[in-house]
C-alpha cells in the first residue's frame, strides 16, 4: 500500500497528471464543460438576486438549480461537431447568446416583474424609440459582470493564450452530448409536471416556466405559443365564436336599471391616467396630499369611485389596458395584442359603437402615433381622429418632453384647441404620459416633496404623479369655465402599477409596514376607477371589478345596447355582479379570497390560508379558477382567431371599414375644419368661431418662459 502512495505521487507521475488535467481543459472537451459552469453559474446566481421566482421546497429549489444545464448542453454541444479554431469560436458564440438572453431579461424584469417575450421583441419598432431612457434608468453597473467571462476568454482566444487543440473529439461522443442535453430536459420537465400539473397548458404565469424549465426553455416554449398564435387564425372557423358567446351568455349579467341611460346623450372624457395606482388617492408627503385635485374628484358627491378595482394588464402593459377599455378583451399571454393584430383584426370597439350613435370619437397622445401601433389600432377600433405628437406646436423640444411624449399641462392646454372643434356629442380619450417609469421631472415643474425610501426609482413617483395632478385640475378648470363640463361625464383610470413588485423595501415603507406579503401586493395592483357626471348619484363604491369592466359599465350608463357584443366584462353597477377580477397570469381576487403568486389569502384580513385546510376555500378555488381560465383563454381565442370576423349577430352595430380613416395631420385639419359647417354642434361652433383656448390657464413654467 505505501509503494503504490510513493509511485502515485512521484513527481514525474504528479506532473503527469498535472499535464493530462492542463490538457483536458485546453481541449475542446475542457472548453465546452468551461463554458458550460459559466452559463450555469451566471444564471443561477441571477435566478437569486435578479429575478423573484417564489422558489419553495426541496424540488423546486433542486430544479432551479438544475435548469440552466439541459439547454446550454443542447448549445454548446453545437461546437463538438467541429473541429480546431472553429470548435471553440462557436462554443464562445453559444455562451454569448444565452448570455445576451440572461442581460436582456435582466433589465426588463427589475421593471416589469415580467420575462420578455417573442411578442415583446417583434413589438421593437414601436416601442423602442422611448425605451432608452428607461434603460438608462435600470441598468446598473453590476448587470455587465455576466460579460466578464466571455471577455476573457475572447482575449485569451484571440491572443492565442489558449492552444487550440485542432483534433476535435468524435462525432458520436458530440451525439450523445445533445442526447444528455435532451434527456436532462425531459427529466426537468417531469419532475416539474409532478410537483406543477399542467404547467404549459394551464399556467398563464411566465415565473412559473422560468422557475420549473429555465430561461432558456421559457424562451422556446413562448416562441412555440406565439407561432401557435400565428396559425390560429388559418385555423379558426364561426364554430368557435359560437362557442366563446355561449360562454358568455351563460354569464351575463343584467344592467342596473337605476343607472342605465342615465348619461345618455354626454359628451365623454376618458382619461387615462398613466402608471396611477390607487394607494396615491388621498396619500400624503410631509403633511402634503399628492394629489388634491384627484382626490376632490374621487369624493365627489356626483362622482362613482371604485375602492377595489385592478389592473389586469399583461406583458401589453398600456395597450392591454386600452384593449380592455375600448374592447372588453384581455391582452394576450405574451405580447401586445395591439401591436400584434391591432392593425388585421376585426373589433367591436367603444369609438365604433359609439361613433354609430352619432359621436364624434377621437384619441390624443403627445407621442409618436407608432407607439403600441396605435396609428393602425385605433383605425380597427373606429376612431374618428387620432392627434398625435406632429399636432403639437414646439412637440420636439427637449424641454416639452419627458421620456414618453409630452409633458401633460402642456399636452392638455394644446389639446384644448382640438376639443373645442369636435363636434357634439364626442368620445375624447386623453393619453397622459408624465407619470411614467423613471418618474424624471424638470425642477421647474414641481416644488413637491420627493418620498425618501432610499429608492431612486421609486422616490420621484408621487413628485410626477402631483404633476399629472395639477394638469388635470387645470383641465377641469377650462371645461368648468367653457361649460363643457356640466355636459360631459369623465371616465378616470389607472392603466398598470407604476411601482414594480421589484422594489418590496421601497413599498413597505410607502404603505408604512415593515415587509410585505403576497397579499399587499395584490392589493398594491389597485388603479383608480372614476365615473364623474353633474347629477350622477355617486359614491364610494366596493365592488370588485379590473379594466375589463370598463366598457360595459360606460356603455349601460349611456344607455347603448351591448346586445350580441363580444364583452369579456360586466357592468360594475349590476347588483348581479359576481365580482370575479382576472389577473391575466391565471391568479384571481374576489370579496371573500385572493389567489396571488399560488399562495391563497382571506380577501378581508389577508391572512394566508390553505386549501387542504379548508374545504370552503377549495370548493370555491376550483370554481373561481375555472371561469378565470375559460375567461382568459376565450378572449385569447377571439384575438388570436380574430373571431370577431365571424360575428353575425352584432345587433345595430355595422362593421367598420379602416380604410375610411386617415390619421395625417393635413387632411385630419381640412375635415376638422369642415365638420364645424356640416355639423355645427362644436363648442367652436356654437361661438360663433370664438376660440376658448385663452380661457385654459397654466402655470407651466415652458409656456410662461415663451411668452
Amino acid at each position: 500500500m505505501l509503494a503504490r502512495l510513493k509511485e502515485a505521487f512521484r513527481p514525474k507521475n504528479v506532473w503527469t497528471k498535472v499535464k493530462n488535467t492542463k490538457n483536458f481543459f485546453t481541449s475542446v472537451t475542457g472548453f465546452f464543460v468551461l463554458n458550460l459552469f459559466l452559463v450555469w453559474l451566471k444564471t443561477y446566481i441571477n435566478y437569486q438576486i435578479n429575478f423573484t421566482l417564489g422558489a419553495q421546497g426541496e424540488i423546486q429549489d433542486f430544479l432551479l438549480f438544475l435548469n440552466p444545464i439541459p439547454t446550454a448542453i443542447i448549445l454548446l454541444s453545437i461546437a463538438l461537431y467541429f473541429r480546431g479554431r472553429v470548435a471553440y469560436i462557436l462554443a464562445w458564440v453559444m455562451n454569448l447568446i444565452q448570455t445576451i438572453w440572461l442581460f436582456a431579461n435582466i433589465l426588463y424584469y427589475r421593471e416589469f416583474s415580467d420575462f420578455l417575450s417573442m411578442g415583446i421583441l417583434g413589438s421593437g419598432s414601436s416601442t423602442s424609440n422611448n425605451l432608452g431612457k428607461s434603460i438608462q434608468a435600470i441598468i446598473r453597473p453590476t448587470d455587465y459582470l455576466v460579460f466578464v467571462d466571455l471577455i476573457i476568454l475572447a482575449i485569451v482566444l484571440l491572443f492565442k493564450f489558449w492552444p487550440i487543440d485542432k483534433r476535435g473529439i468524435q462525432r458520436r461522443y458530440a451525439v450523445l452530448t445533445t442526447v444528455l442535453g435532451v434527456v436532462l430536459m425531459l427529466v426537468d420537465f417531469g419532475i416539474a409536471s409532478a410537483d406543477r400539473t399542467g404547467l404549459l397548458t394551464r399556467s398563464f404565469d411566465n415565473n412559473y416556466i422560468v422557475k420549473y424549465m429555465g430561461l432558456n426553455e421559457y424562451a422556446a416554449f413562448n416562441a412555440w405559443q406565439t407561432h401557435n398564435q400565428t396559425n390560429s387564425r388559418k385555423k379558426a372557423k364561426p364554430a368557435d365564436l359560437a362557442k366563446v358567446q355561449a360562454f358568455l351568455k351563460e354569464n351575463s349579467i343584467p344592467a342596473n336599471m337605476s343607472y342605465y341611460g342615465t348619461e345618455k346623450g354626454k359628451n365623454v372624457f376618458m382619461i387615462h391616467l398613466e402608471s396611477f395606482q390607487q394607494f396615491l388617492i388621498d396619500y400624503k408627503v410631509d403633511g402634503q396630499e399628492v394629489t388634491p385635485n384627484l382626490n376632490a374628484f374621487y369624493h365627489d358627491q356626483n362622482t362613482l369611485s371604485f375602492d377595489n378595482f385592478y389592473n389586469q394588464v399583461g406583458q401589453g402593459k398600456t395597450s392591454d389596458a386600452e384593449m380592455m377599455q375600448e374592447n372588453s378583451l384581455y391582452g394576450l399571454s405574451t405580447g401586445s395584442a395591439m401591436t400584434k393584430y391591432g392593425t388585421s383584426n376585426t373589433f367591436e370597439a367603444t369609438p365604433a359603437i359609439l361613433g354609430q350613435q352619432g359621436y364624434t370619437t377621437a384619441a390624443f397622445h403627445g407621442d409618436v402615433p407608432t407607439f403600441w401601433n396605435r396609428n393602425n389600432s385605433y383605425k380597427s377600433f373606429g376612431y374618428n381622429y387620432f392627434f398625435s405628437k406632429n399636432f403639437y406646436k414646439n412637440s420636439d423640444k427637449a424641454s416639452y418632453n419627458v421620456g414618453y411624449g409630452m409633458k401633460d399641462k402642456l399636452f392638455l392646454q394644446a389639446t384644448a384647441q382640438y376639443i373645442e372643434q369636435l363636434p357634439q356629442p364626442f368620445y375624447a380619450k386623453l393619453i397622459t404620459v408624465t407619470n411614467h417609469y423613471p418618474y424624471d421631472i424638470d425642477k421647474e415643474d414641481t416644488t413637491f416633496p420627493a418620498t425618501k425610501t432610499g429608492d431612486s426609482t421609486v422616490d420621484g413617483y408621487v413628485q410626477t404623479a402631483h404633476y399629472l395632478d395639477q394638469a388635470f385640475g387645470e383641465l377641469m378648470d377650462y371645461l368648468k369655465q367653457t361649460g363643457l363640463y356640466d355636459n360631459s361625464v369623465f371616465v378616470l383610470y389607472g392603466d398598470h402599477y407604476g411601482i414594480s413588485e421589484n422594489h418590496k423595501s421601497a413599498i413597505a415603507q410607502l404603505l408604512g409596514k415593515d415587509s410585505i406579503s403576497n397579499y399587499d401586493l395584490a392589493q398594491f395592483q389597485k388603479v383608480p376607477f372614476m365615473i364623474h357626471a353633474t347629477g350622477l348619484q355617486g359614491g364610494i363604491n366596493h365592488t370588485y371589478g379590473g379594466e375589463i369592466d370598463m366598457m360595459p359599465t360606460l356603455m349601460n350608463l349611456l344607455g347603448v345596447s351591448t346586445d350580441g357584443m363580444t364583452m369579456f366584462g360586466h357592468d360594475l353597477l349590476s347588483q348581479q355582479n359576481s365580482q370575479v377580477v382576472a389577473f391575466r397570469d391565471g391568479d384571481w381576487t374576489t370579496p371573500t379570497y385572493t389567489k396571488y403568486r399560488n399562495q391563497y389569502f382571506d380577501s378581508k384580513t389577508g391572512q394566508q390560508i390553505y386549501l387542504k385546510d379548508n374545504p370552503a376555500l377549495k370548493a370555491t378555488a376550483a370554481r373561481v379558477q375555472a371561469y378565470v381560465n375559460d375567461s382568459l383563454t376565450n378572449s385569447d381565442k377571439v384575438i388570436t382567431g380574430d373571431l370577431l370576423r365571424f360575428d353575425k349577430n352584432r345587433g345595430n352595430f355595422q362593421k367598420i371599414d379602416k380604410k375610411s380613416y386617415d390619421y395625417t395631420k393635413t387632411d385630419t385639419l381640412k375635415a376638422l375644419k369642415n365638420s364645424q359647417t356640416s355639423n355645427p354642434t362644436s363648442l367652436l361652433a356654437l361661438r360663433k368661431g370664438q376660440s376658448t383656448v385663452s380661457e385654459y390657464k397654466t402655470d407651466a413654467p415652458e409656456l410662461k418662459s415663451s411668452k
